[in-house]
């Protein structure tokens, strides 16, 4: 078997590469295709956890224990690994299973100029502190061998570019765009965002700036987030093709509502909740925010609105409000109170509203966060919850299936439910002794996982994903988001509808 490989490249980070590659995976899986999607790096603090890795890519990785040719020891076979959340939902609407190998290199941004970096769903300290420039080489092989294996095991894989090929001072660097396309021989599709304006432009640039062989990898542009009458674009898809050969091959109306996670940052706030609102979450949108889009679910939940929140006002009004993910814990933590937030915080509970806090918003919400090690940094909790948190440079990534206990206060519908989610952190949280001793006790509702104030009111959790498990929605909400199947089955039908007739069939013909 080897694969057809159809490619999404972007004019620009955001141009809609994420959702479309997403489309493509599950229009060419209902045709009864076995399809894998693929992107050989990405940037990302929204990460999923697969399977364990069992077995060595191609039988031509080293023993476990022993030196990997990207450095540092191969990693344990045994552990579950992190990719990248675009591509686990890509998986998923191809209907295969998630697969380190369909992102072999993530990018976790821990500040402006550094990034923890995980190969083949570990993290490696060596290339983390790699000089970027220095590390492409290294990975290379990794992600070509990787790659060629979905090749070797599918019909069509579908490859997600990064930002933009043009991006002319990385191309002696690249690994995630023109050099992945030259070894896949994919079939390209350049997609670019004509709502922000200038989107003939954008092509026609990065057409220009893309080197001349590879342009003849490209198959077609694609217009997306299109407002209004699309026969006032003529003459411009007419003449750019006659500037470059490319063909306009699909103009993607704006869909603001179609369920997709979005990949890049906080979902827009145009689309506003559906019906009559009873629920208003108020989720903290600090800077290194992560796993945000595991809050998805909020936005199609009928009578819920989900707001962005980054000062005190903009928690006005809410009935929860959500302290996510963190990538660095700390720094978010001084964020938080640098806009007022913790003030707010508190009267919030005063006032008996919710608080839920989420792996590293649970970390914030304790007496202390210790770090020995240098992971993360120290600083004293919001002190909601009578627990302290140490840093290990030890990192917990595993599938988590479990079940409440008994749950108190508002939150008492999530007693006993079942509930299956993810673990991504290096901290390890338990009860404060000195608080303990003072009388101060902190509910484990999540064996090892979970705990309430004594009012019920504050829940924090290290399990990622309860706001996507349906029997949860039901106990909180009374009503489930339409399920990820029904999501990707209309991403499907909408390019079907409105890409030109045969383009995508003729993308996979021999």
């Amino acid at each position: 078997m080897s694969a057809r490989c159809v490619m999404v490249l972007g004019t620009t980070s955001g141009a809609g590469k994420s959702w479309l590659a997403t489309a493509l995976c599950r229009h060419y899986a209902r045709q009864g295709l076995k399809v894998a999607p693929f992107k050989a790096q990405n940037m990302s603090n929204n990460a999923r956890v697969v399977a364990p890795t069992l077995r060595r890519l191609g039988g031509s990785l080293p023993p476990e224990g022993a030196e990997a040719p990207w450095g540092g020891p191969a990693a344990p076979r045994s552990l579950a690994g992190e990719i990248g959340s675009a591509q686990y939902f890509q998986a998923l609407a191809a209907r295969a299973e998630p697969d380190v190998r369909m992102n072999p290199l993530l990018l976790k941004p821990e500040a402006d100029t550094h990034s923890q970096v995980v190969l083949l769903g570990q993290v490696s300290a060596e290339l983390t502190a790699t000089p970027w420039r220095g590390r492409s080489e290294r990975v290379w092989p990794a992600i070509s061998q990787a790659l060629d294996e979905l090749r070797a095991e599918n019909d069509v894989v579908v490859i997600e570019g990064a930002g933009s090929p043009a991006e002319i001072n990385l191309m002696d660097s690249d690994i995630v765009n023109l050099r992945v396309a030259r070894h896949a021989q994919a079939r390209c599709l350049l997609v670019t965002d004509i709502d922000r304006g200038g989107a003939f432009a954008h092509l026609y640039g990065t057409w220009a700036l893309m080197p001349e062989a590879d342009r003849a990898l490209l198959r077609g542009f694609v217009l997306n987030r299109f407002r209004g009458d699309a026969s006032l674009l003529s003459p411009a898809p007419e003449r750019l093709q006659a500037l470059t050969g490319v063909p306009t091959v699909a103009t993607l109306p704006m869909w603001y509502r179609h369920g997709l996670p979005e990949e890049d940052g906080v979902f827009d706030d145009r689309a506003h909740a559906s019906g009559a609102v009873h629920t208003t979450v108020a989720v903290i949108a600090y800077p290194r925010i992560s796993n945000l889009d595991e809050f998805q679910p909020l936005k199609n939940v009928p009578g819920v609105r989900l707001v962005w929140a980054r000062s005190p006002a903009d928690c006005a009004g809410a009935d929860w409000i959500v302290l996510p993910g963190s990538k660095a814990t700390a720094a978010d933590l001084a964020w938080l109170r640098a806009q007022g937030l913790d003030h707010e915080i508190a009267a919030h509970v005063q006032r008996g509203g919710r608080v839920l806090g989420v792996c590293g918003g649970l970390q914030m919400l304790g007496e202390a966060l210790i770090d020995t090690h240098g992971i993360d940094g120290n600083a004293p909790g919001l002190g909601l919850l009578p627990l302290v948190t140490a840093f290990s440079p030890d990192k917990t990534v595993q599938r988590t299936h479990t079940a409440f206990g008994q749950v108190h206060g508002p939150w008492a519908a999530l007693s006993g439910v079942a509930v299956s989610g993810y673990e991504i952190h290096h901290g390890q949280t338990a009860p404060h002794p000195a608080m303990v001793a003072a009388g101060h006790v902190a509910h484990e509702v999540l064996p090892g996982l979970g705990w309430q104030d004594a009012s019920g009111q504050v829940l924090g959790l290290y399990l990622h994903g309860l706001l996507e498990d349906e029997a949860a929605l039901r106990a909180l909400f009374g009503a489930a988001a339409p399920s990820l199947d029904a999501v990707f089955d209309g991403l499907a039908d909408f390019i079907h509808t409105h890409f030109q007739a045969g383009v995508l069939d003729a993308l996979i013909a021999p």
